[in-house]
């Protein structure tokens, strides 16, 4: 397969300055077009059609600091590698909560056993499996290569919080490292992400995580979802050293600092959301490491889908609704992570919502009006930006070329379909509707693909 290398500084300034040319050309033309339509004596629509002005240009702004702050962050990336951080290596728990995980569990101990990493001891916590997980967690208890594996069962379910809150308990090291069951990391990702630990300010570190089945059309629009919807966005926060989320499947912390915040809490349905949440309200610092990488499995049908994004929309809500008062508690919180938290809900509700109206909008334009070609220009605008958040992404994370041209589908059908689903669950949770954690059928694919059958 064609990878894209990132070679230096002039290729992505040769990518930025397409950018910038195809999206300005583009404005200036979607202008124009608004010019021709003005004669429509239609209130709502010129209403509308000014409303979206400003949504993109919102959106263009978004886009283009997204780019040029992961890039920042890119450069700083590679000269931290070169430098005495890499000499950092402090003791490590690596906790790995397992809800009937039976299947898996020992390729993921063993995975982790292959880490290219001394100083660390592994946590297995059954969350009161049902299956063979904790018998076949135990086949590896005790010293294994020189690592100490600890296997922890709660008994009941109690979820993956107090789960993880029970393997800090029971774990003794500087740096946890808090990891899914069913992911895998890559030998090197230990050792780059404790090293930012160097700096005494850092609280947390935020890990690459990336899509290992991308054997369908739905698997690869996520595996560019990843790169360019979220890993895009926590290098960009990385280089402010405010990543809004650390994701579970990879995610570093000072033990010092869980104690101080009291840990994971079990009230929302997205418990890294909601740590990372009081970390950023209480003024830490959350960097990202692109070399920390996790390798997950995605969902394979709409359905694992739609549920997945119903539960992370809602979490997400429920984490900003809990710290409500820190949004505007500047002083505390600093102006960068109570602006990250605006962002937030900035992207948890108005984005879907706006991109839901504008394409609604476009098509009924497009039928009362004839004027198709706003429709089609509304999509190309958009889809220009997606390939070049793409490919930028692509190039520094030496990625899949074949990604970027999923850009097409990936805009006109798998974000509007996301953005209904984020719709939808905003106004369940606005009206309180009951929801439990529903359940995404996992298809072995992790262990096919990164060798541990």
């Amino acid at each position: 397969m064609v990878r894209v290398k990132f070679k230096d500084w002039l290729y992505l300034l040769g990518v930025l300055g397409l950018g910038v040319f195809l999206a300005i050309w583009t404005f200036i033309a979607y202008l124009m077009l608004l010019i021709n339509i003005r004669d429509i004596a239609s209130v709502f629509i010129n209403v509308s059609t000014t409303v979206l002005v400003l949504f993109l240009i919102v959106l263009l702004m978004r886009y283009f600091l997204l780019i040029w702050a992961s890039y920042r962050q890119h450069r700083e990336s590679i000269k931290f590698i070169g430098e005495e951080s890499e000499t950092y290596l402090p003791s490590v728990s690596i906790l790995v909560p397992a809800y009937n995980e039976g299947a898996g569990i020992e390729g993921a101990i063993q995975s982790l056993l292959d880490l290219d990493y001394l100083d660390y001891e592994i946590v297995v916590i059954s969350d009161g499996s049902s299956d063979d997980t904790v018998e076949r967690a135990q086949r590896w208890a005790g010293r294994q290569d020189g690592v100490e594996v600890k296997i922890l069962d709660t008994g009941v379910n109690v979820g993956k919080a107090a789960a993880l809150n029970l393997g800090i308990a029971n774990s003794a090291n500087e740096i946890v490292v808090c990891m899914d069951a069913d992911s895998r990391l890559e030998p090197q990702s230990v050792r780059r992400g404790v090293a930012h630990f160097i700096d005494p300010k850092v609280a947390a570190v935020a890990g690459n995580v990336k899509v290992v089945n991308r054997n369908s059309l739905l698997t690869r629009m996520q595996a560019l979802e990843y790169l360019e919807g979220l890993n895009l966005v926590r290098r960009a926060q990385g280089y402010f050293q405010c990543v809004n989320i650390i994701p579970g499947p990879m995610g570093f912390f000072r033990r010092e600092v869980l104690e101080e915040v009291g840990g994971y809490e079990s009230d929302t349905f997205a418990e890294d959301c909601d740590l990372t949440v009081k970390l950023l309200s209480q003024g830490k610092l959350i960097n990202y490491e692109p070399d920390a990488v996790a390798w997950t499995e995605a969902p394979e049908s709409m359905t694992g889908l739609i549920v997945q994004r119903y539960r992370w929309t809602r979490g997400i809500l429920q984490s900003l609704r809990k710290h409500k008062y820190n949004l505007f508690h500047v002083r505390r919180a600093t102006l960068i992570n109570s602006s990250v938290l605006w962002y937030m809900l900035f992207e948890a509700i108005a984005w879907p919502m706006m991109n839901i109206f504008g394409n609604i909008f476009f098509l009924v334009v497009a039928a009362w009006y004839g004027a198709v070609h706003l429709l089609i220009l509304w999509w190309m605008i958009l889809l220009l930006l997606d390939m070049i958040a793409a490919l930028h992404t692509v190039s520094m994370e030496e990625e899949e070329l074949r990604l970027v041209f999923y850009s097409v589908p990936y805009r006109i059908f798998f974000i509007f379909a996301v953005d209904v689903a984020k719709m939808l669950s905003t106004l369940e949770e606005l009206f309180k509707v009951r929801m439990t954690w529903g359940h995404i059928e996992r298809r072995g694919r992790i262990m096919i693909e990164k060798g541990t059958e």
